[in-house]
């Protein structure tokens, strides 16, 4: 029995390597070809990581680079540094140099840095969030010049309930309404601030100052009635 269960295995083994040597005859050229192409496959990954790596330390040093000449007060020069990586820095770095020469030329020239934030909230290949955030920019920029209305709108589309930057958008909201003595308007944007659970713990705290402001209401300077001017002397 031992040595008809031994032949029977062998035929089994004869019978495997037959067909897997019959199989190689037949699939070798497209075996082969597979495996080169997943080496290959393998490689250029590897390849790519590596060069995206690279290019990502190389877009490191360039932006400290432009960050210090624009910190030096170099502005030509950083300007240029900027506008070099927006053209050739991998996508996370041209969104950055986008952002900080936005900051720099708002700097010299806030009308012309809340156009540069316009062009980023108006590019949809960037993300939701930072789009709100160039808009968020571009308005506070305008708030105290020609376009204000339209930046108060603005800020009140931030100002939404599932808004990232809402926190913001009502302060701001709240304060212009406070500087322009519209208390109750005031009141109801720091309100909604108080109200959110997720409203950081500085911003509550300065909203007491705020709220005690409006609480306040305006001020009211009373003339003081001038006293009456001393009868001349008599003259005898």
């Amino acid at each position: 029995m031992a040595e008809n269960n031994e032949f029977i295995r062998e035929v089994n083994e004869d019978y495997r390597r037959d067909q897997i040597a019959a199989i190689w005859r037949r699939y070798s050229g497209a075996i082969i070809a597979v495996a080169v192409l997943v080496v290959a496959g393998v490689g250029g990954w590897r390849y790519w990581q590596h060069d995206q790596r690279v290019r990502a330390d190389a877009a490191s040093e360039r932006f400290d680079a432009a960050n210090r000449l624009a910190h030096d007060g170099k502005t030509e020069e950083a300007d240029k540094a900027f506008a070099a990586l927006e053209a050739d820095a991998p996508a996370g770095y041209r969104l950055l140099a986008r952002f900080r020469s936005a900051a720099e030329t708002a700097k010299r020239d806030a009308a012309a840095g809340a156009t540069e934030y316009d062009a980023l909230a108006a590019d949809t290949g960037v993300s939701d969030a930072l789009r709100d955030l160039a808009r968020l920019r571009a308005a506070l920029l305008r708030l105290d010049g020609p376009q204000a209305d339209a930046a108060l709108a603005s800020l009140q589309g931030l100002a939404a309930p599932t808004g990232a930057f809402r926190h913001t958008a009502r302060e701001m909201l709240g304060l212009v309404a406070l500087r322009r003595g519209e208390y109750d308007a005031a009141g109801r944007w720091f309100d909604q601030i108080n109200a959110d659970p997720q409203a950081p713990q500085n911003l509550r705290q300065r909203i007491e100052v705020y709220a005690a402001l409006v609480a306040g209401g305006p001020v009211t300077v009373t003339a003081a009635t001038p006293e009456p001017a001393a009868p001349p002397p008599v003259t005898r």
